[in-house]
């Protein structure tokens, strides 16, 4: 229950909340990671954590499953166990990734680029297409519509069409989700599609977007320089402020033929 203040009175009345849950995450029966997310759709998240991170390095999945942390039924689903023999040797992360910001830019750009190598070329999604899964997010986002408490992530093909979507109270985590599934799928790299992701674009959003090969990166608000600096450096598409029938370009990707923007300061948007 809330007390709903309407300018002259203040009630009762119920309101549906979001779930905010810790999941641990495992590769190789090793810990690497603890993520405040919205439950639901866990082994995809898991398994799109471990790609963004490189700690799969190209390996196969061969199992996901929860491991019982207690007796309490509110607990035992809070860990997911990847299997993937082959990976590198994982690196535990140190405390609690944030349900707002996952990373938060603790890696630079320059060991990315000694990672990941930038995008494959493919040509750029229009502007128009841009706008289009902006519009067409308002019927992939359920819990949202109820409760206004949660972010969404998605792909979509070079129409506009929304292949994959997911909510999530942490932005990096509906992306995870999205990368998750289509990794499962065998759908990565994700050449020619682009991703849309609810809230600003922050450096963290165009990395796993660089890691899972999209093409462009569409946010409803603003990007950071550093994700201008990331989507330049992998050669992608990046777009900002993507509401009411407008939006910014900071990034475009280019087939190897093309000019390079050089001339184009670092965040200025261009056309």
């Amino acid at each position: 229950m809330a007390h709903h203040f309407d300018g002259e009175t203040l009630r009762r009345r119920p309101e549906e909340l979001v779930v905010e849950e810790p999941l641990t995450v495992r590769i190789n029966e090793v810990d690497v990671a603890t993520t405040m997310r919205t439950p639901g759709h866990d082994f995809e998240l898991a398994v799109g954590l471990l790609h963004a991170d490189g700690a799969l390095g190209g390996a196969s999945v061969i199992d996901i499953r929860y491991c019982a942390t207690g007796t309490a039924v509110d607990t035992e689903f809070n860990v997911v166990s990847v299997l993937a023999p082959g990976a590198p040797e994982a690196s535990p992360r140190l405390g609690v990734i944030s349900s707002s910001c996952g990373l938060c830019g603790t890696e630079a750009i320059e060991e990315l680029v000694k990672r990941i190598s930038p995008v494959e070329p493919a040509e750029s999604l229009s502007e128009a297409v841009l706008l289009r899964v902006v519009d067409a997010m308002a019927g992939y986002q359920p819990v949202f519509d109820r409760t206004g408490g949660l972010h969404a992530a998605a792909a979509f093909d070079s129409t506009g069409m929304i292949l994959e979507a997911r909510e999530d109270i942490g932005r990096h985590n509906a992306v995870d989700k999205v990368v998750g599934r289509m990794l499962l799928d065998r759908q990565l790299p994700a050449t020619g599609l682009g991703l849309f992701v609810s809230g600003r674009a922050s450096f963290e959003m165009v990395q796993k977007a660089w890691a899972a090969g999209f093409t462009a990166v569409v946010a409803v608000s603003a990007p950071s320089a550093l994700a201008v600096q990331a989507a330049l450096s992998a050669e992608m598409q990046l777009a900002g402020f993507a509401r009411n029938g407008t939006l910014n370009v900071y990034a475009a990707n280019r087939q190897p033929d093309e000019p390079a923007t050089d001339s184009v300061a670092e965040g200025e948007p261009v056309s």
